[in-house]
């Protein structure tokens, strides 16, 4: 298959379209061609465009940056001698200064599928002010690995955020030029907007159900973007991070994994198994140890609970990883009801508010999870109500 940066060096035609037009690229260290060049290095190799300026969104243009509100430089690209300005660092929407470097800003990111990724926040801060400076946008187009299934609450009102950038599910089963399009009508941008589609992409599709699996390599997009695996299970192990419990950071497998020195991981288990055991399918569950040599719980052994979402368990359809990480915060809750669970923290610079409030969008699935009297069918309810209605949304920004 081909991604849209693969389609846009090789169509002379569409290319034609961008003669004489300033180029800035936004991107990161998975957005490369099919031959694994970055996308950046591509684009300047090819005669007739403009290329001005780059941007990088988090963790950086070339990824050099490791964790979180870790702020990038802007700097000169010692290779192609163009400024490469940081949208994570002293800003993080484009300055006029920065807007005036190009006429056309050509977005190339993989995302994860997940609300909480902060590329879809920077999408919309770069459309919004694309639109008040008369600036086009083009969305080279990738696929979301996790392909099309939806889970998890809607965005509250008020509860917009760098990790929440508008009213969507946890999943929100859309590629990145579907959520630029969403943006630009829930937003009423007037904008020029496109999108560069991708050729071959069917997400239904077995093995890689979303991400062209043994067809194209995976890069990190972030750098605990690891593997396909950590984007399956992210949009219920993010969750982890508001959290007291490691998700798994200052290990080989981050975001596949969680523990605490302090966890039964056995009895946690059975505990899900007899509240929810629908919630659990679609993976195999492994009580798992540990030891973090960075970040929480460093150099402690942890025990803890690995997600398996490699082999012929998976399902796409009845794996809910939302729901899975919020069965096991409530079965914590009901074994030890005084757990120090929540972690109070300044989170992607909201300080006010608790990192797991941040995370969800709103006070629900912390409530839910410290009450007594809440059981799994509660959240059911609504979480299936929000899902049922982003089915309904999203329908007529489906390019494929």
């Amino acid at each position: 298959m081909n991604f849209g940066i693969d389609r846009l060096l090789a169509d002379g035609e569409l290319r034609r379209e961008l003669d004489g037009r300033r180029l800035a690229l936004l991107a990161h260290p998975a957005s490369v061609t099919a031959n694994l060049a970055h996308s950046l290095d591509a684009l300047m190799a090819v005669g007739g465009l403009r290329i001005t300026a780059a941007f990088g969104p988090q963790h950086g243009l070339r990824g050099e940056k490791q964790d979180n509100m870790i702020e990038s430089p802007d700097f000169v690209d010692p290779v192609h001698g163009i400024p490469v300005f940081s949208l994570y660092g002293e800003v993080r929407r484009p300055t006029q200064a920065m807007l005036d470097t190009f006429d056309v800003l050509l977005v190339d990111l993989q995302d994860l599928g997940c609300r909480i990724y902060t590329f879809i926040t920077t999408l919309r801060y770069v459309l919004e002010d694309a639109a008040r400076c008369s600036k086009s946008v083009w969305v080279l187009d990738r696929p979301n690995p996790v392909g099309r299934p939806i889970e998890g609450l809607t965005l509250r009102p008020g509860w917009e955020s760098f990790v929440g950038a508008g009213a969507l599910p946890m999943r929100h089963g859309l590629t990145m030029g579907e959520l630029g399009a969403w943006f630009v009508k829930t937003l009423g941008l007037d904008v020029d907007y496109r999108v560069v589609r991708m050729e071959g992409w069917r997400p239904e599709v077995a093995p890689g159900f979303g991400w062209p699996l043994h067809e194209r390599s995976w890069v990190n997009p972030s750098p605990n973007a690891s593997n396909l695996s950590m984007a399956r299970a992210y949009a219920g192990t993010v969750m982890l991070e508001g959290t007291t419990l490691s998700e798994g950071r200052g290990t080989t497998r981050p975001l596949e994994v969680f523990g605490a020195p302090d966890l039964n991981a056995s009895a946690l288990l059975t505990r899900m198994r007899k509240l929810a055991p629908d919630w659990l399918a679609g993976c195999r569950l492994r009580p798992a140890w540990f030891e973090p040599t960075s970040h929480k719980h460093v150099g402690q052994l942890c025990a803890g609970i690995q997600l398996h979402v490699d082999d012929g368990a998976y399902d796409p359809v009845r794996f809910r990883p939302w729901r899975l990480q919020a069965l096991a915060f409530k079965a914590l809750r009901q074994l030890q009801g005084d757990y120090p669970l929540w972690r109070d923290f300044p989170y992607e610079y909201e300080r006010s508010r608790l990192a797991i409030d941040v995370i969800n969008g709103g006070e629900l699935l912390r409530q839910w999870v410290d009450d007594p009297e809440a059981e799994p069918g509660d959240l059911e309810a609504v979480a299936s109500r929000d899902e049922a209605a982003w089915v309904e949304t999203r329908g007529e920004h489906l390019l494929y």
